[in-house]
């Protein structure tokens, strides 16, 4: 049984992906044991509380210094016993500690086409109003590793979805959720729960 933490910032349409995948048997082999953010009024908490998972909040404000922060919130990870941590819309820069301990079982979901769109700056509707101003006729998401820099893990898996006339930040981002994310980070965790992701040489292999 693979036993993950979900980390979130926001709604959790993410993490609502991942509790009907396990429900639906979509998602084998997997359970979520506990559920973090660091928004105290995040949705996803309220999610996780529905569904009977374990919710938590450590908060960078309840901190006097950020290594405090830091040092709450792996102790919190730590004390799930994870076999990996999904990052859902977590909007939290991650301890570089935390990173190296949980080399290659941590993963992220981001809202586009990696390397399009991707590193310090680019998150929530910040990412769509870029790919708009470029342009691009195709964006997406993509479901990759975390290492120490910012979106340049390995990636796991990528799904694209066409670009709109009309489209505005907003009806943009909830295509991408629900023809992208809402379907890759699912099938990346089954992938994972099987047995069937390794990482060689800074990329994924995936065994048939």
């Amino acid at each position: 049984m693979l036993r993950i933490v979900v980390c979130v910032s926001g709604g959790g349409t993410n993490l609502q992906a991942i509790i009907d995948g396990i429900a639906q048997r979509t998602i084998a082999n997997t359970q979520i044991v506990r559920v973090i953010s660091n928004n105290k009024k995040a949705y996803a908490l309220e999610r996780a509380k529905k569904a009977g998972i374990e919710a938590v909040c450590v908060s960078p404000r309840d901190y006097e210094t950020r290594e405090r922060f830091n040092e709450a919130f792996v102790q919190e990870i730590d004390q799930a016993v994870p076999d990996l941590i999904v990052l859902a819309g977590f909007l939290v820069v991650i301890p570089p500690q935390l990173i190296r301990r949980y080399e290659n079982r941590i993963i992220n979901i981001h809202p586009s086409l990696i390397p399009s769109f991707c590193g310090t700056g680019y998150y929530g509707l910040k990412v769509h109003e870029a790919a708009l101003a470029r342009g691009v006729r195709i964006t997406g998401a993509t479901v990759h590793f975390v290492d120490e820099g910012t979106d340049t893990g390995p990636i796991i898996m990528q799904q694209a979805v066409a670009v709109l006339e009309g489209d505005t930040p907003e009806t943009l981002q909830k295509r991408v959720m629900e023809e992208a994310e809402w379907v890759i980070l699912p099938k990346s965790l089954n992938l994972i729960a099987n047995g069937r992701v390794t990482v060689a040489d800074g990329q994924v292999r995936i065994a048939e």
